[in-house]
C-alpha cells in the first residue's frame, strides 16, 4: 500500500465518479412536479414544505460522509478475525427509491496491514449512500477491503428489510433479505468460513 492514511475518495467504485454536488432548488421543483402529477396539492398548510423536505432528505441520504481510511502495520502478526457486528445500515433501493434498512456485519482475517475499527461502519455507510441493491452493496464493501487492505479473507454479511415490499407490491411485512460475500480463505475453508456465520448468529454453513 505504501500509505497509511488515505481518502476513500479516491476509492469509489466506477459506477459514482465526480458525484455533483446536489442542486436543492432543481431537486425541491421536482419533487412538487411530482406530487402535482400524482395528484396531491402542496397548497395545504402541511404540504407547503414538503418537496423542500423531500429534495433535503435524499440528498443527505445520497451524500456519503467523508473520511480517512486509517491502516495501521499489523506488527503483532494478528491472524485471528476482526469482525464488528450489527453496523446500522440505510440506504435506497434504486428500483423504487423506497428506503431499505438493516444490519451488516463485518469480518477480515488481516495480512499486513488492519484497520481502524469505526471505519468498517464507514466504508458500509459510504456505499450505502446511494441509490443501492443489496448484492451490489454487499459485495462493493467486500471488494473495497479486499481491494485496500490486502487481508487474507473478507466476509460481508447484510441483514434487511426493504420498504419496496414491505409498503407496496406483495406487502411481504416482516421479511428480511439476506445477503453474503465471502472472500479468501473464509470463501476456501470450511471451518473458517463456520467460524465467522457463527460468530455472526448465523448457523449451518452448507
Amino acid at each position: 500500500m505504501g500509505e497509511i492514511e488515505m481518502s476513500v475518495a479516491a476509492y469509489a467504485d466506477l459506477r459514482v465518479v465526480d458525484r455533483p454536488v446536489p442542486n436543492l432548488d432543481a431537486a425541491e421543483q421536482a419533487a412538487a412536479a411530482f406530487l402535482h402529477a400524482l395528484g396531491i396539492s402542496t397548497a395545504d398548510e402541511g404540504l407547503q414544505n414538503t418537496p423542500r423536505r423531500v429534495a433535503r432528505a435524499y440528498a443527505e441520504m445520497f451524500t456519503p460522509k467523508p473520511f480517512e481510511a486509517t491502516t495501521f502495520p499489523n506488527d503483532e502478526g494478528y491472524d485471528e478475525l476482526v469482525l464488528v457486528r450489527d453496523i446500522p445500515l440505510r440506504t435506497v433501493c434504486e428500483h423504487h427509491l423506497l428506503p431499505f434498512t438493516g444490519t451488516a456485519c463485518v469480518g477480515y482475517l488481516p495480512g499486513d496491514r488492519i484497520l481502524g475499527l469505526s471505519k468498517l461502519a464507514r466504508v458500509v455507510d459510504y456505499f450505502a449512500s446511494r441509490p443501492q441493491v443489496q448484492e451490489r452493496l454487499t459485495k462493493q464493501v467486500a471488494d473495497w477491503l479486499t481491494d485496500h487492505l490486502q487481508p487474507r479473507a473478507v466476509g460481508v454479511v447484510i441483514r434487511a428489510e426493504h420498504t419496496c415490499m414491505t409498503l407496496r407490491g406483495v406487502h411481504a411485512t416482516g421479511s428480511t433479505t439476506v445477503t453474503s460475500t465471502l472472500l479468501g480463505t473464509l470463501r476456501t475453508d470450511a471451518r473458517s468460513r463456520q467460524e465467522f456465520f457463527s460468530l455472526i448468529g448465523i448457523g449451518g454453513t452448507g
